[in-house]
Order: structure tokens, then sequence, then C-alpha cells
């Protein structure tokens, strides 16, 4: 696995309006492990692109018109059978861990990488899927060295999480 300017080389690109620069002398120290499936328990369709795009359609399911409205991010998504999605180049700041912190630390965004796996909290994910997130992991621990100790699922972070990973984000 390689990166060319943050991307991965292989992985399908997706260009996410939904990020902006890290803070000034900040770099990723921290890997946050998400799970997302949209519509809620569903796989496989384009609504998560659509969401990380900023393009869902609220009219295409009920759920949608609850989360339409968000401005999010992930830097990547390992769907089911371990195709790895990527939104954001890992240099850049994804909005992914909303009102967050880390061993003391708010804003957990300015300091993290978010990967989300395709999947629910009560679905054992594939292993398709731990393949793809331990090579992504094991390149991005070689990038940026701080990661190999601090990995952590988003409801680690965000209190609030619990209720998001309910809702299928």
């Amino acid at each position: 696995m390689q990166l060319n300017e943050g991307w991965l080389v292989g992985a399908r690109r997706v260009p996410s309006p939904h990020h902006d620069c890290r803070p000034d002398e900040e770099t990723p120290s921290l890997l946050v492990v998400h799970n997302i499936s949209l519509p809620p328990g569903e796989f496989g369709g384009p609504w998560i692109d659509a969401l990380f795009t900023g393009t869902l359609d609220p009219h295409a399911h009920p759920f949608f018109a609850e989360i339409a409205h968000l401005r999010v991010s992930a830097h990547c998504l390992i769907r089911r059978d371990g195709e790895i999605v990527q939104y954001v180049p890992f240099d850049k700041r994804a909005w992914h861990a909303g009102v967050s912190c880390y061993q003391g630390r708010e804003r957990c965004n300015d300091f993290s990488i978010g990967i989300e796996l395709e999947g629910t909290d009560t679905l054992a994910y594939t292993d398709a899927q731990y393949r793809q997130l331990a090579a992504v992991t094991d390149l991005l621990i070689a990038l940026y060295p701080a990661i190999a100790e601090n990995i952590a699922g988003h409801s680690d972070i965000a209190p609030r999480a619990e209720n998001r990973s309910r809702t299928g984000l």
C-alpha cells in the first residue's frame, strides 16, 4: 500500500468538500475507527459517498431527512468487500469526530485520522475489512508513528456517539 500526496494509491477517490487544513504544526497522532451504514443496517449503496460529499437526497429514504444537512466526512471508508474509498487526504482535517476529547485533548479532528468501517454495532466486520484496516493502519503508523499508541473508537472520544451508532452514523 502506498500514498501519493495524502491519497491511497489504488483506493477509489471521492473527494469531499467537507474538510479543511489542520492547525499549523499539527500532524495526525490518533486513529479513530467508526462504523457507518446508510440507511441504517443496509450496505453497498451510494449513500455514504453522498453524505460525505454533501449530495445526500433527503427524500431518498425517511432517515436521510434527519442527516442530509450534516457537513461530515471521514478520511476513508472500508466497505464490506474490502474496497477502500478515500474522501480526504490524510494530511487534511476530515470532519468525523464532532465534539470530542481524547486523553484530555479536545477537537480530535485537529490531530486524528478517521476511518469508517461499513457496518453496525451489532454485526461482525468482514475478514476483508480487517485486512484492509490493518494495511492502512500499518501505512499510517509508518507515516505518523504516534498513531501506534493512539487508536480509538468513536464512542471512546465522543460520549454522545452512542446515540449516533444507533442511528447508523
